[in-house]
């Protein structure tokens, strides 16, 4: 059974940093392309950053680059996303995906996902 669980999400002040976790287990994590996406009340989810399972290779929503880290650590089954200089309009849930073959910004093209983990940046 494959889970997919994400962690790190919290109540911060605007410029501070936050480190988001996603673990997954019950697969071979190597073989997966892993991705973070966000949803905001009233808003559809959205492109947040994305990376190849071998750690090359990643692309980000023009909103969070410069800001935003996406990492991945193969021995611990877990992608990391490192924001930086958080804005209030990044607040959302963030949820992590995982698929097979190459990175793709699609959610639709993602075969598992995490619950998500709320974030809230205050003004």
């Amino acid at each position: 059974q494959v889970q997919v669980v994400e962690s790190g999400g919290e109540l911060v002040q605007a410029g501070g940093s936050l480190r988001l976790s996603c673990t997954a287990s019950g697969l071979t994590f190597s073989n997966y392309a892993t991705g973070w996406f966000r949803q905001a009340p009233g808003k559809e989810r959205g492109f947040v950053a994305a990376l190849n399972w071998n750690g090359v290779g990643t692309q980000y929503a023009d909103s969070v680059k410069g800001r935003f880290t996406i990492s991945r650590d193969n021995a611990k089954n877990t992608v990391y996303l490192q924001m930086n200089s958080l804005k209030p309009e990044d607040s959302a849930v963030y949820y992590c995906a995982v698929r097979q073959g190459r990175l793709m910004r699609v959610p639709q093209s993602h075969n598992y996902w995490g619950q998500g983990t709320q974030v809230t940046v205050s003004s």
